[in-house]
């Protein structure tokens, strides 16, 4: 009897035991869920892209032709308007040169319809004044009455050559005078448009940077040719005054994200140094991942929102490298 009364207590000690036991591990899990890091309610988190912010430009020539030389590498910093490439232009040069001769003898040509009979009238003033030379010496003894004589009947044969020069173009362009003063301006106009054509396309063997940044990849060198008619750039540049972050939201935290809110990233090359920056634009449309981990186990099939995040800083981070994002998010509303 003894016995039997000291088993069943000890079963007893051990049900309740076991009890206790059971208890403490319940009341242990929410304790341990309440010690999680309270910033991972108010972050958002994601895999992000180190872009510029004026993405990528490639820098192609406006004319074919053969690169004669190639002035940027890799890594320069170029500002806008600078030369980064040169093409042969001997050709456009010579295009130039001929359209000049050709406005210049257009131009002749209107002078010339302008100036019609006006080379017979300088002639006969040239022989009046030759007339009055010789009279004049006669009166003081000097020139012989011969060479007075002589100059009396060159200046009449002056006078009636242009005479007959100034009847035969009134006959000619009494009617039609301002019709070929209108067509030879516009033969002047055209070759001065030929020209500036010409010169533009010679402005154009330079290929010059559209915009202040730095070329992140050189594609052609001296030499290789270029043509208008296939995607033949010769670099790849960007802005670089700035660095933002392309960010894969997921879609469980869009909710959360809006412009303006504080952020940072770090990456794997720089330890534990955060780079600051904030929230410049919210994506509206769901889509794909951008950024890949490389990761076999990594979902492919996750929605995810982009986002952008402008650093303060973060000029030693190099355009492309991936990064982990997180913005900072208003906490939750109880």
């Amino acid at each position: 009897m003894k016995r039997t009364t000291w088993l069943v207590g000890a079963g007893l000690v051990a049900v309740t035991a076991l009890n206790v036991s059971l208890m403490r591990g319940h009341t242990s899990t929410p304790t341990a869920a309440a010690a999680l890091p309270a910033l991972d309610a108010q972050t958002a988190a994601g895999p992000g892209l180190v872009e510029a912010p004026s993405e990528a430009v490639q820098v192609s020539a406006q004319i074919g032709g053969r690169l004669e030389r190639v002035l940027v590498d890799e890594g320069d910093r170029v500002r806008a308007g600078q030369v980064v490439a040169t093409i042969e232009g001997a050709d456009y040069a010579a295009r130039v040169a001929s359209a000049r001769a050709t406005l210049s003898l257009r131009e002749a040509e209107l002078r010339r319809v302008i100036n019609g009979a006006r080379q017979q009238e300088r002639a006969e003033a040239a022989a009046r004044q030759e007339q009055e030379r010789r009279q004049n010496l006669l009166r003081e003894a000097v020139a012989s009455r011969a060479e007075a004589e002589e100059a009396d009947r060159a200046a009449r044969v002056a006078q009636a050559r242009a005479d007959a020069a100034r009847e035969r173009f009134a006959l000619v362009t009494a009617d039609a005078r301002e019709e070929d003063r209108a067509r030879a301006e516009s033969e002047v106009a055209l070759a001065r448009a030929a020209l500036v054509e010409a010169e533009a396309q010679l402005a154009k063997v330079t290929v010059r940077a559209p915009i202040d940044g730095v070329i992140l990849r050189r594609h052609r060198r001296a030499g290789e040719s270029v043509s208008t008619q296939f995607d033949t750039p010769i670099v790849t540049m960007a802005d670089a005054s700035v660095r933002r972050v392309r960010v894969d939201v997921d879609e469980a935290d869009v909710a959360r994200v809006a412009v303006g809110q504080a952020a940072y990233v770090t990456a794997d090359a720089f330890g534990d140094r955060r780079f600051p920056g904030h929230v410049v634009r919210v994506g509206r449309l769901l889509g794909k991942k951008n950024v890949h981990t490389d990761q076999a186990s990594e979902r492919v099939d996750t929605k995810v929102l982009e986002t952008l995040v402008q650093l303060d800083d973060g000029h030693e981070l190099p355009l492309g490298l991936r990064v982990q994002a997180f913005i900072l998010t208003s906490p939750p509303r109880p």
